[in-house]
């Protein structure tokens, strides 16, 4: 794992200053503390931070071609680059090093952009072809890796895998994007398809940029998607069979390293299907590690434990104060842009321990986006239904005012909180997936906002992109377009830059076999009652763990990481959450309205209401714009 950097001028060959590339690279110690190299040429420069994981002594970057005409700085890994090397090596290609980096080098060499379906991994790179003069930026099918690129006053392309590495020249202007802000607001992160600066792009997942010095930067071309319109046909039993073995493949492809690998462990199905299936593959045992709560209600260490008793792994626990909350200002440097998922702060705690043990960690994410397994998608499946038997005209009016009238009642069982659900049904099924996901709600913010930003922000509103992208997915249902939406959105934008802001912080690298393409695509197929069942999501992955795993690590409810953060905003927090709004970085936008916050954090405090995750937004965003200004 490793940082990439560079510049290229689309306006001519223009000299790039190696020392930027340096300031760059700088920025970024954190993602590749074994090495840095920089090399330039007449329009075009490349920077690179080297984690050392595969061909520990060759493999330096960046890297030229066998013949010299290609330069390569690359983020992450590919899998199966040793069949790829040997299919090479028989169309001719020569090699001098036994890493993945030199593959890529030759796959365009023989391919060109017809190269990245051929790559099974994870990456981001930068390729330069000094023949075509032509630089090619790709990322990732899911995205796990990131690359953030704008283009600057003099003409020159700037790209790097952090914001920072942008913030580092001199030419980025430092403008907020106010729809970014108002994105921000709606989900707690900002999406790929936008970023905190204006004029600052994300290259989407599974697409690729090609540059010329002679022409502006093109749009991204999208090289791969996945479909959620075509159906497996089969018995569970064979089905099963045919999960089982990709579960294997994706885990197995995943244990490729020459330094020490492990596992995130959290006791959960997902960190434990992927640890069960590390210890079947492995000769030696497996090392896990997990983190615990030193409040009962917040803790999953002891199913942690069982596992790591079940498979005899070198298992190492810590427990995580819950008045850890000086970790604030810390996520606010390592993330850049505003983010507002609270469980970073477990997540970048169990990377840390982690990294005294390991350089390389396998997660379980992406199981709950590809198989159906948040409650949320659920809830989706049969309000379409419902929604198939009423016609809109019918539910708007109908559930609309019920759900009006409906009292909001967080503190009552579930079974009570009929609210969501009653508005949900007077929509859409886009329109109510986008209500289900999004963290503050439209006429919240509408509230917060100040006159200035609403003439700013104009008719956008941030549920839009996501409603357009659930309505044009390659999907046959409700259901397929919530988990189109899920990996297409909220995976890279959430997810994925939680894991890899707070891996790369500690300078661990952290792989998803949960994510194998080939896995997501059967997935993708899969009927949806072998998705969800009844109230029980991940059904055909829990039946074929079965052998693995016991009944209370497959069926006890999903927990996830959690954040005491609303006790924190009552306690040690609580003038924090006061001032919020009437000083610092967010009172200088002008854009909120501190006699509209005021009173949200005071009904919290006083414990009227829980206003924890949107005070937790409002805080982050105030810490990552004073640091961006």
């Amino acid at each position: 794992m490793c940082g990439i950097a560079g510049i290229f001028h689309t306006a001519g060959l223009k000299p790039v200053d190696p020392a930027r590339i340096e300031r760059m690279c700088d920025a970024i110690v954190h993602r590749g503390p074994d090495g840095q190299g920089v090399w330039t040429a007449p329009g075009v420069g490349l920077g690179f931070r080297r984690l050392a994981i595969i061909d520990l002594a060759g493999s330096p970057q960046p890297m030229a071609s066998s013949d010299g005409q290609a330069m390569l700085v690359f983020n992450g890994e590919i899998y199966n680059f040793r069949e790829l090397r040997r299919e090479l090596q028989d169309l001719g290609a020569t090699f001098h090093t036994d890493g993945d980096g030199e593959v890529i080098l030759a796959a365009w060499q023989h391919w060109g952009v017809d190269c990245l379906p051929r790559l099974h991994g994870m990456f981001a790179f930068a390729l330069y072809d000094l023949r075509q003069k032509t630089l090619l930026l790709a990322r990732d099918r899911l995205g796990v890796k990131p690359l953030h690129m704008a283009t600057l006053s003099d003409g020159g392309v700037v790209f790097g895998s952090e914001l920072k590495q942008l913030l580092a020249h001199p030419l980025l202007r430092r403008d907020i994007d106010p729809l970014a802000v108002e994105d921000y607001l709606a989900w707690g992160f900002v999406p790929d398809h936008r970023a905190i600066l204006s004029g600052v792009d994300k290259l989407p997942a599974g697409h690729y940029r090609l540059l010329r010095h002679d022409a502006p930067p093109p749009p991204p071309v999208q090289w791969w998607d996945v479909s959620f319109a075509e159906r497996q046909k089969g018995s569970v039993e064979d089905l099963g069979a045919h999960l089982l073995h990709r579960l294997r493949e994706a885990v197995s492809s995943r244990m490729l390293a020459d330094v020490p690998l492990g596992a995130f462990l959290s006791g959960g199905v997902d960190s434990s299907s992927v640890v069960a299936l590390m210890a079947e593959a492995s000769r030696d045992r497996v090392k896990t590690c997990s983190i615990g709560f030193d409040v009962a209600a917040y803790d999953e260490s002891s199913y942690a434990s069982a596992i790591a008793q079940r498979y005899d792994t070198e298992h190492w626990s810590r427990t995580v104060s819950t008045d850890d909350f000086s970790l604030a200002d810390r996520l606010a440097d390592i993330f850049d842009e505003p983010f507002a998922d609270a469980s970073a702060l477990p997540m970048l705690r169990v990377c840390e321990l982690a990294r005294e043990h390991v350089t390389v960690a396998l997660s379980g994410d992406g199981a709950d986006e590809i198989f159906g397994g948040y409650r949320r998608q659920a809830f989706q499946m049969r309000e379409e239904q419902a929604r198939r038997f009423l016609p809109q005209a019918l539910r708007g009016p109908l559930f609309g005012a019920a759900g009006r009238l409906y009292p909001k009642a967080d503190w009552a069982p579930r079974p009570l909180r009929a609210k969501a659900t009653l508005l949900s049904m007077a929509r859409s099924g886009e329109e109510g997936y986008a209500h289900a996901l999004s963290v503050t709600r439209p006429e919240l913010r509408e509230a917060l906002y100040t006159p200035d930003f609403l003439r700013l922000r104009s008719d956008y509103r941030a549920e839009q992109p996501f409603i357009d992208l659930m309505r044009n997915a390659p999907a046959r249902s409700g259901l397929d377009r919530a988990q189109y939406a899920d990996l297409k959105f909220y995976l890279p934008g959430d997810i994925l830059t939680k894991v890899d802001r707070t891996s790369m912080a500690v300078s661990l690298e952290a792989r998803e076999p949960l994510l194998d393409h080939r896995l997501v695509e059967f997935g993708a197929s899969l009927p949806e009652a072998m998705r969800i069942r009844g109230t029980t999501g991940k059904w055909l992955m829990k039946e074929v763990m079965r052998r693995y795993l016991p009944e209370d690590v497959l069926y006890r409810p999903k927990m996830g990481f959690v954040t005491p953060i609303a006790a924190w905003f009552r306690g040690a927090l609580a003038e924090q959450a006061r001032s919020i709004g009437e000083g610092g970085a967010l009172a200088r936008t002008g854009w909120f309205r501190p006699d509209a916050i005021r009173p949200l954090a005071e009904a919290h405090i006083a414990g009227r209401a829980d206003h924890s995750r949107l005070l937790w937004q409002l805080l982050m965003l105030d810490k990552s714009l004073g640091r961006i200004g």
